[in-house]
């Protein structure tokens, strides 16, 4: 929209006073600021935009509007960008996928200097994603609908715009950016914090010991195993870690929940050389890994096309050595349960096939994992030649 807009949150309304206002026949559209357009469950739940078109010469709204005068309280010399934080914001993959890496796909351009216009607000996502929203707008966000004032630009955008899964296409963006230029944005909003998280530590460290963080300590490769709880365990974590030390690594065992402070999430990601973890929305953190770090995904029986369509092909887009792990039946959960002739272990397509109901009511909410750490020291053993080349 380019011209006179003007916020309206009574309506749920955006006013564009044009001059074209009385050359087309459209005066209104609604629109749902949201990038799953594809799934209609969903976009039921997300709030939507009237975009509304007015004669400029006559800014005077009829009574059909709610409104009788639509008047600036609040003007910018910027473009405002204008999307929801609802759907099913709460889920660390779709807040990256559908809103953060959007966002920069749709405002980049602006070079910061552009309005975030948020419908259905949320100040927690706000606090979370608040380093990265920074760095792509100098202005702080517009609650739409807690914010009552009349907000004016000279042009917006609503709704973002998505590429595919967890990436960005470089020819559909301005300058050929690419996922890379996103990490760097996440990078540029992480350091400062995790530079003040660093100098704690070492003053704490130097107070207690004399010693500075790392003192003497030979440089092995770290691993970062995410580990969950509750679905998709891997049950004999701990002998992984076990065998991750022999084989020569340094292991550190992550547990991300809602509340863990991403920066410090991604501080660990950043300085690892291998990530592991069970297909799940947590893998989205593969985005806070350096390029040629490995990533071994490990997908459990029924899973394969979610963990491969979702996680693998983005992260080797983003240059990541990236290692699938398919389990075999004997290493599920599902095994012991279902036994190996039944068709949930032996042909799980005949399942997925019928919805993604099934694939999360039976191989995502019901299945854990025992690795057969036989089988698993190959692609770890991989991994640890693969990073000791690299250090």
């Amino acid at each position: 929209m380019k011209g006179d807009v003007r916020t309206n949150s009574a309506s749920s309304s955006v006013f564009l006073f044009t001059s074209l206002a009385k050359k087309t026949n459209i005066s209104q559209k609604i629109i749902k600021p949201y990038t799953r357009k594809w799934e209609t469950s969903v976009m039921q739940t997300v709030q939507q935009l009237n975009l509304v078109y007015r004669d400029q010469h006559n800014s005077s709204v009829s009574e059909s509007d709610d409104v009788h005068n639509i008047v600036c309280d609040v003007f910018y010399d910027v473009p405002a960008v204008f999307f929801s934080t609802g759907g099913y914001t709460g889920n660390v993959y779709h807040e990256f996928n559908d809103g953060i890496i959007p966002l920069f796909i749709t405002s980049h351009h602006f070079n910061k200097k552009v309005v975030f216009v948020i419908v259905e607000y949320h100040s927690w996502w706000v606090m979370k994603y608040g380093d990265i929203v920074s760095q792509l707008s100098d202005y702080p966000p517009v609650d739409f609908n807690g914010d009552k004032r009349t907000h004016c630009f000279k042009e917006a955008i609503v709704g973002l715009k998505i590429h595919d899964e967890l990436t960005v296409d470089s020819s559909l963006m301005h300058g050929n950016k690419t996922i890379l230029d996103f990490r760097n944005v996440l990078d540029r909003a992480y350091w400062p914090r995790i530079r003040g998280l660093i100098q704690e530590e070492e003053l704490e460290a130097v107070n207690k010991t004399g010693k500075r963080v790392g003192e003497d300590v030979f440089k092995k490769p770290k691993l970062v195993i995410l580990s969950r709880n509750g679905s998709r365990e891997i049950l004999n974590e701990s002998l992984l870690v076990e065998l991750a030390e022999e084989i020569g690594f340094s292991v550190e065992v992550l547990r991300p929940d809602k509340t863990t402070e991403l920066a410090k999430i991604y501080r660990c990601l950043n300085s690892s050389n291998v990530m592991i973890g069970v297909h799940g929305a947590a893998m989205t953190h593969f985005l806070f890994l350096k390029p040629k770090t490995v990533f071994i995904q490990i997908i459990p029986i029924g899973t394969e096309w979610a963990a491969e369509t979702y996680y693998g092909k983005p992260a080797k887009k983003m240059g990541l050595k990236y290692i699938s792990y398919k389990i075999k039946p004997k290493e599920s959960s599902l095994y012991d349960e279902y036994g190996k002739d039944d068709p949930i272990i032996r042909d799980p397509k005949s399942f997925t096939q019928k919805g993604w109901d099934y694939t999360k009511k039976i191989y995502l909410e019901r299945q854990n994992v025992k690795l057969d750490l036989i089988r698993f020291k190959k692609p770890l053993s991989r991994a640890y030649d693969f990073s000791m080349k690299r250090i």
